[in-house]
């Protein structure tokens, strides 16, 4: 009983003495992590969070990065229905090896390489199924570092703002390139060709493949090809991603275009793909990294190198939404329903856009608006600067990100009046 009691008062002793930390001397379990400061909010997702918490009857967000019906509400693709249905209780929940899905990477690889693609069938393309397009880039960034650890990454002015994040932290230095013309609203074509030309021999290039994030601004098919030849005199690797694929123009052949030129002049390239916006798979996660090699042999050793760094990352990644891309991408049929489910979604963005600018015009704004149905994709680049945005909210509860875009996926026959009526009290003065 005794000693039953002194090591009782020992473990109590022990449980109340501060520990020694591997920051010196002497710290109390409670003051671990009190230099933690809150990190800064999201710039897209904070725009959600202000939105939901407005009460006005009126208030309407253009900030979301998910499609949206006509009725402002989520989609469900049919395709994606069936192929659950015929998923429900026939298969088993085991882990997929690290590099995931070989069938979903195969399909996957069809849709960007071409369904006849010769660097498919000799096996140079090493490819493994990642967490979405974020995973892609990420699982990249850290390949870049660890196998060419001097070199950096040229990224586009502006870009999606997760793109800096995902490099910063795979510690690959960051250089840019210039890319939109706030005065025309376009291309600045000339600039980034002389940031192309000016920059090292042997740099790494992000390029997003179609339907610019977030200004909607793509190069001609001649642009691309002109930025694929002067890439290959300088010997520059580039890094698509393509997030969109099918969403931007409804003809995911079309909308790998870009890609397609860059193989046709014998470039070695990246290629980030995900089928969150395609399919509305936004929440299962599926995606694709491949990169381009030298012959079959090469392509073993960087997939092998790509699973061993998706290992402490992940491990191996998610089940279902690979056996639902797969289930739809091998059925003739379920394919062809997709095909036009897709087309049907970024046809109602590209009304929406036809129907905002004729709005705005209406309206007799004294801006030109051309640049709304020029720019393709979900995101609309409006021109607005960011005190016109912030009156757009307190004024007309109308949300959206600081720097002008819009997500036209929230943008419906319902609302769109509204919004036009908005934007052009904002700007009427301009």
């Amino acid at each position: 009983m005794a000693m039953a009691m002194m090591i009782r008062n020992a473990a109590s002793k022990r449980a109340m003495t501060p520990i020694s930390g591997d920051f010196g001397g002497l710290r109390s379990m409670s003051s671990w992590w009190k230099s933690v400061e809150p990190a800064p909010k999201d710039p897209i997702l904070g725009v959600t969070e202000a939105f939901l918490a407005d009460p006005s009857p009126e208030k309407v967000n253009v900030g979301v990065g998910a499609y949206r019906d006509d009725n402002g509400k989520p989609v469900v693709l049919e395709c994606v229905r069936e192929a659950e249905q015929r998923l429900a209780g026939s298969t088993f929940m085991e882990y997929l090896p690290m590099g995931g899905s070989a069938k979903m990477v195969d399909l996957t690889l069809k849709l960007a390489y071409g369904d006849n693609s010769e660097f498919i069938k000799d096996k140079r393309i090493a490819a493994v199924q990642t967490l979405s397009g974020t995973g892609a880039c990420r699982l990249f960034a850290d390949f870049q570092k660890r196998f060419c650890p001097g070199s950096q990454i040229y990224i586009p002015v502006p870009t999606w703002s997760n793109h800096h994040n995902i490099w910063r932290d795979a510690q690959v230095p960051q250089k840019t390139y210039h890319y939109y013309h706030p005065e025309t609203k376009g291309l600045d074509f000339s600039a980034l060709m002389d940031d192309v030309k000016n920059a090292p021999e042997g740099s790494f290039f992000l390029l997003h493949a179609c339907a610019h994030n977030p200004t909607g601004v793509d190069p001609t098919e001649e642009q691309w090809r002109e930025i694929s030849q002067l890439f290959k005199a300088k010997s520059h690797f580039a890094f698509f991603d393509m997030a969109y694929q099918g969403f931007a123009s409804g003809d995911p052949a079309r909308d790998a275009k870009s890609i397609r030129i860059f193989l046709e002049d014998g470039h070695h390239i990246g290629i980030s793909q995900s089928y969150a916006k395609n399919m509305g798979l936004y929440g299962q996660r599926v995606g694709c990294l491949s990169v381009l090699c030298e012959d079959a042999k090469q392509a073993v050793a960087v997939k092998s190198q790509l699973q061993q760094l998706a290992r402490p990352m992940y491990s191996n990644p998610p089940l279902h939404g690979a056996q639902l891309v797969s289930t739809i991408l091998e059925d003739p049929e379920l394919k062809s329903l997709w095909l036009k489910e897709v087309k049907v979604m970024a046809d109602r963005i590209i009304g929406m856009r036809t129907t905002l600018r004729e709005s705005l015009e209406k309206l007799g704004s004294p801006l030109p608006w051309e640049h709304v149905t020029k720019q393709i994709g979900m995101f609309c680049y409006s021109g607005l600067t960011p005190e016109q945005v912030d009156r757009l909210t307190s004024e007309y509860h109308i949300y959206m990100t600081r720097n002008g875009r819009i997500s036209m996926a929230g943008v419906t026959t319902g609302n769109v009046g509204y919004l036009a009526n908005a934007i052009h009290e904002v700007t009427k003065s301009s």
